[in-house]
Order: C-alpha cells, then sequence, then structure tokens
C-alpha cells in the first residue's frame, strides 16, 4: 500500500508512534524514524531509540533512517524534513506523533510547563507540517497526519497545556487541509486510545482511576497503525479535514464544532433579557464538565 512511499514518524522511538513507523516499513515506505529519545516530560535525549527502530525495520528488510532532531524548533524541524529529502530523496508523509507531558491543574501550572507542552505539540506539528508543505506543494501529492487528543476534544483534568495544544493540532490540521486541497495534499487527525509510557503517567490512586488505567491496558498502541497507514495511502485521496478517533477495535469519527441552536429578538438583546430568554432556551443543549471516560464509558471492544 505504501511502496517506495517516503514517511517521517516524529516520535517514533516507543508506542504509538514505533508502532506507526514499524506498520509503514512493514507495507513498503522509506521511513525517517524521528525521536530525541527524551522522557516523557520531554528531558533528556538519546539516540538510542530511533536507531533501535530503524535496525528493526532494515531487519525485517526495510529502509529507514534515523533523526534525533527536535520538532520545537523551527530549523531543528527542517533539518528533520531535509534528512527525508538526502536520504530518499522526496517526501510523501508527515506524521506528527512527537509528544510530552506535564500534567498539572491549572491553578498550580507554570509558565515553563505551559510552554514546553505547547511547543512539542502545536509549535512542533506546525514546524514540521510547514518545512514539508513546499515539497507537498511541488509535486503536488502529500499527506499530513496530526496526532490529536480527547483530552482537547473533550476535556480532562489537570491537562490544560495538553489539551490546549491538542485541541489546537485539530483546528491546524483542518487549516492545512483548506489550504493545501489545490495541491492534493490531504491532512487528517486521529484522536488515539492505547497504553503508552505518555498514558503509564497518569495517576492510579482511587479505585475509579485504578480502573480507567486497566482499561487503556487493553488498548494496544498497535491497533492505532492500520488507519494511519490507511491515511498515509493514495487511496485516501478523497480524506481530508477530518478527525478519527481509534480505541481497540473501535474507529470513530468525531464531531467538529457546528451551532446546534439559536434564538434572536428583533429589537436586540440586553444582558437582562438574555437571562431571561437566551440561557434558558439554549440550556437544554449546554455541554456538561465531561471528560473523555465520560463519553466513552463502555469497555473497549
Amino acid at each position: 500500500m505504501l511502496k517506495d512511499k517516503v514517511v517521517i514518524v516524529t516520535g517514533a522511538g516507543n508506542g504509538i508512534g514505533r508502532d506507526f513507523a514499524l506498520a509503514m516499513a512493514a507495507r513498503g515506505a522509506k521511513v525517517v524514524v524521528n525521536d530525541i529519545g527524551a522522557s516523557v516530560s520531554g528531558e533528556g535525549q538519546d539516540a538510542g531509540p530511533a536507531q533501535k527502530v530503524v535496525d528493526q525495520i532494515e531487519a525485517a528488510g526495510g529502509s529507514a533512517v534515523a533523526s534525533t532532531d527536535s520538532v520545537a524548533d523551527w530549523e531543528s524541524a527542517n533539518r528533520i524534513v531535509k534528512t527525508a529529502i538526502d536520504a530518499f530523496g522526496r517526501l510523501d508523509v508527515v506524521v506528527n506523533n512527537a509528544g510530552i507531558l506535564r500534567d498539572r491543574f491549572f491553578f498550580n501550572m507554570s509558565v515553563e510547563e505551559w510552554k514546553a507542552v505547547i511547543d512539542v505539540h502545536l509549535n512542533g506539528t506546525f514546524f514540521v507540517s510547514r518545512a514539508a508543505a513546499p515539497y507537498f506543494k511541488s509535486q503536488n501529492s502529500g499527506r499530513y497526519i496530526n496526532m490529536t487528543s480527547t483530552s482537547g476534544l473533550i476535556g480532562n483534568f489537570g491537562q490544560a497545556n495538553y489539551a490546549a495544544a491538542k485541541l489546537g493540532i485539530a483546528a491546524l490540521s483542518k487549516s492545512m487541509a483548506l489550504d493545501m486541497a489545490k495541491f492534493k495534499v490531504t491532512s487528517n487527525c486521529i484522536s488515539p486510545f492505547a497504553w503508552s509510557r505518555m498514558i503509564g503517567t497518569i495517576p492510579a490512586e482511587t479505585p475509579d482511576q485504578k480502573a480507567r488505567v486497566e482499561k487503556l491496558k487493553s488498548m494496544q498502541t498497535a491497533k492505532i497503525a492500520p488507519l494511519a497507514v490507511y491515511l498515509a495511502s493514495d487511496a485516501s485521496q478523497e480524506v481530508t479535514g477530518q478527525i478519527f478517533a481509534v480505541r481497540a477495535n473501535e474507529i470513530f469519527l468525531m464531531g467538529q464544532s457546528r451551532p446546534l441552536r439559536s434564538v434572536h429578538r428583533s429589537e436586540g438583546w440586553t444582558p437582562e433579557s438574555i437571562g431571561e430568554q437566551v440561557i434558558p432556551a439554549l440550556r437544554a443543549q449546554f455541554y456538561a464538565l465531561d471528560r473523555s471516560q465520560d463519553v466513552f464509558s463502555w469497555d473497549p471492544v
């Protein structure tokens, strides 16, 4: 399905990104395995994880090169793209998967914790995608696959930085789909449910938290890869601007913001009439303070 396609997968040294790289290589892609080898919180650097995945791909007869440049810096992101061009002569697919966590309740979150997560997730997605855009435009083809999260699409405790970045990525992905459509370039999001080292940092102290973690452990990272392979292929040419979620063997098409209900008053509104008429009329459609586990309340299939 991906024979001779050149694919960049960021954050590919572990977890979901690693499975993406392996699955795409198994389908014939030449893969740039990008990972700085940092901790879950983004600290440190180690070339080992990326090279280990490259070795595994090559041992299976595939073609891959390692990249340890950071997505969170513009010049560095350009080097990731240049690695693909130098090694394989072209670029067909960018999978923006790199990420870190700095979980903290909003009222305790430091500016540094906010910026660090925004830099890797949101800025990193923009930097790598923007660096790839001239190549996609010139060849009149390309695929962006961007990783979002129900933490941003729905909500979660203690992840204001991560949630803001992930919802921002959904908006960025839609903008990329709109702006690049005339060049036959697609851009889609995947919101994954899977057990990974990032998810492994979730506190599990109460019975409810422990039960949720056990459910997550049953959702393998490899279950996300088939959708990514499809979205990277020529077969997905007509699929763009969408947000998918994958939870074990379930694939969901996620909603995007649209008007739910409206009220109007020919003479206009006052603060008082809004309180008396608008809010009561709209209240039935208000969203609760749901979290992801409230919306996806059943066991994974």
